[in-house]
């Protein structure tokens, strides 16, 4: 395998350059045509350009040399009921996004997720968007489209954030057809809330010689919010 050509795939992907990619990957292929990390590649371009036969017709390659390849499989299924210019990706987000930091950020899994075809058109590392209404935050592509709810108690905090002047960023954590897991950032924080972590640290289970004055949630005692009707 020509390694300096796959990182200049690799590295054209994730600058969202795929007409780039599907050229330094076709090239790969040339030399050796059985070179699954390539066809993966491949297929993947192919489906960013829109172009879902050419996308499932490569990734059937990759089975027909390694039937268990799991990242075809899942591409595949992914794919289904696709047609050719449908798609809502976009540049990938910087790995760094996926950071952790303590009360500023938080990956969870929607509920109520929206439609398979939807969700089929999202890939991790894509940004999406919170939408903030009277009873609940739900999360919609760039184009609107309705991918799921955040849960109850984490929609009253945020939209009371919101409300007084915090800002979020929100990125595709993983997703598949059934359920996606996003990647919340606070991205600005309002000087009222200067002390005001956005998200509660884990819930730990405190052994029995812990003295209770130790233990604070300082998240609980700054924010209330409104409770859900």
């Amino acid at each position: 395998m020509n390694t300096d050509l796959a990182q200049e795939a690799i590295s054209l992907a994730l600058s969202g350059n795929w007409q780039g990619a599907l050229k330094i990957n076709e090239e790969i292929l040339k030399e050796n045509p059985s070179d699954v990390d390539a066809l993966n590649r491949l297929a993947r371009a192919y489906s960013e350009t829109g172009n879902f036969r050419k996308a499932k017709e490569t990734a059937q390659k990759v089975l027909k040399i390694d039937p268990f390849n799991t990242i075809a499989t899942k591409s595949i299924e992914k794919w289904k009921g696709l047609k050719k210019g449908e798609t809502y990706s976009q540049k990938p987000s910087n790995p760094h996004y996926f950071l952790e930091e303590p009360g500023k950020t938080k990956i969870l899994t929607l509920i109520h997720a929206g439609s398979p075809k939807v969700l089929a058109k999202l890939d991790s590392g894509d940004e999406i968007h919170l939408n903030t209404h009277s009873h609940r935050v739900c999360v919609q592509t760039v184009n609107g489209k309705y991918i799921g709810r955040l849960p109850d108690d984490l929609s009253a905090r945020l939209r009371k954030l919101i409300q007084l002047g915090n800002t979020y960023q929100v990125i595709v954590k993983s997703v598949n057809t059934h359920e996606a897991k996003i990647f919340i950032r606070e991205t600005y924080r309002a000087p009222s809330l200067k002390d005001v972590p956005s998200f509660s640290a884990e819930r730990i289970d405190y052994v029995s010689f812990t003295p209770p004055e130790l233990v604070h949630n300082k998240s609980e005692i700054h924010v209330e919010v409104e409770e859900e009707e």
